[in-house]
């Protein structure tokens, strides 16, 4: 579905104004807008207001008008003029005759973006229901993408946008689907930083266990990280007691980790359509830095942050050096990597899945819980269930049609490496 809404510069009727909403429907074609409007321009009419659809080559266009000027023909010669025209391109046509301009949407306005796979026209009735509920109007819906998720896009106005994302935080927990709402405004779509974990977000694997993998405690290792991500454990004691556990492996056990990360399918897609719509893209992460700037470096992030495992005579030690990157830590990395971009923190994106992460996906504009445990999910502005990374963009409003524009140009997506 492609969606296009204009309005007229400058003219406002009065409420006491006649006006004309002219609506044609059927197989759309090339030419049928410039058809219209040039058989309106006979009868010298303001346009106020447009809006165009397209679903599956049928058009709907509707175009609301100033009643025709004095001397140029009456409203009953535009209406025989407009139905014969439609019918002579095999459409039909409706004329329907007011005043004054469309009704004012209310304040509050937000974009709510639902993520399903599949959505179905249940939940999307619940959906909607639920943004009437809380006295909100459904002002415009488009779809943002059909794979690998069915992603719409819901402008909502006359409710508060934190009130109605806590409306369908509910609804969307009882239905399975992901729901994001986020505040309407010019800035939404201007360049901004997204800041991710690393660790089951832009990677599938837990680096430490690969590494536990080559010392023969992944099974303890494991155990020890989960609790931690679910926030049973301190991270930063957690990390020293599985750091340990690492002594004694030979530093060549580095490269052969590199070689064992797998990227969370999707990863590419986000950090290359972000970099071409002009964004920064870090990561910050409760792993080591011999991993994450490897990953940096050949994604072309503009920062990255991240513990460092001592080395000594060609030996792991089984410590860290230098402060560990935990859950506090976090969220004041995504506070540096945003002052050294020159991004307000309203302007941020965090995404994460673990325990570690909420302070960082609290303190940004955004926190997205990618396929978090339930603990983030809860606490999380939104929540990706899906397994796809690039879903993220659906959330900040970037259509499929844009992300496979953004791969069309080509060429290297390059950024200078900032370290923290």
């Amino acid at each position: 579905m492609s969606s296009a809404h204009t309005a007229a510069g400058g003219l406002v009727p009065a409420a006491d104004t006649p006006t004309l909403l002219v609506k044609i429907f059927g197989k759309d074609r090339p030419g049928l807008t410039a058809g219209l409007f040039e058989t309106l321009a006979a009868f010298a009419v303001d346009v106020i207001d447009i809006e165009q659809v397209v679903t599956r080559g049928r058009i709907v266009l509707c175009a609301l008008v100033s009643a025709p000027a004095h001397g140029t023909g009456t409203e009953g010669g535009l209406r025989a003029t407009v139905h014969g025209w439609a019918e002579a391109h095999g459409m039909q046509a409706e004329i329907i005759s007011g005043t004054g301009d469309n009704p004012s949407r209310g304040v509050g306005r937000s974009h709510v973006t639902v993520l399903g796979a599949p959505l179905t026209a249940e939940t999307t009735a619940a959906i909607a229901a639920s943004i009437t509920t809380t006295g909100g109007n459904i002002d415009r819906i488009f779809r943002l993408a059909k794979y690998p998720v069915t992603a719409v896009e819901f402008a909502v106005s006359g409710v508060a946008t934190e009130a109605l994302r806590t409306a369908l935080a509910t609804e969307a927990a009882a239905r399975s689907v992901d729901v994001a709402v986020v505040a309407s405004g010019l800035a939404r779509r201007a360049p901004r930083l997204v800041v991710m974990d690393v660790d089951s977000t832009l990677i599938q694997d837990e680096v430490i266990e690969l590494f536990a993998g080559h010392a023969g405690c992944e099974a303890e290792v494991a155990a020890v990280t989960a609790a931690a991500m679910r926030g049973e454990l301190d991270f930063e004691q957690s990390l020293h007691a599985r750091v340990a556990l690492l002594a004694g492996l030979d530093a060549s056990v580095v490269d052969k980790v590199r070689g064992q990360v797998r990227l969370t399918p999707g990863a590419r897609t986000l950090i290359r359509t972000l970099k071409r719509l002009g964004c920064q893209v870090g990561v910050v992460s409760g792993g080591f830095t011999q991993v994450t700037d490897a990953l940096a470096e050949r994604l072309g992030l503009d920062f990255a942050a991240a513990n460092t495992l001592e080395i000594e005579d060609g030996k792991l030690t089984g410590r860290v050096t230098g402060p560990v990157v935990d859950r506090a830590g976090k969220a004041r990395l995504l506070r540096e990597f945003a002052a050294r971009a020159g991004v307000p923190l309203s302007r941020t994106v965090a995404i994460g899945d673990g325990a570690n992460d909420l302070d960082m996906l609290n303190a940004a504009g955004l926190g997205v819980a990618f396929n978090a445990k339930p603990l983030v999910r809860e606490a999380a502005h939104t929540a990706v269930s899906v397994p796809f990374l690039d879903t993220v963009l659906y959330l900040l409003g970037i259509t499929r049609e844009e992300v496979e524009a953004a791969d069309a140009q080509g060429g290297p997506v390059t950024a200078g490496l900032r370290s923290a």
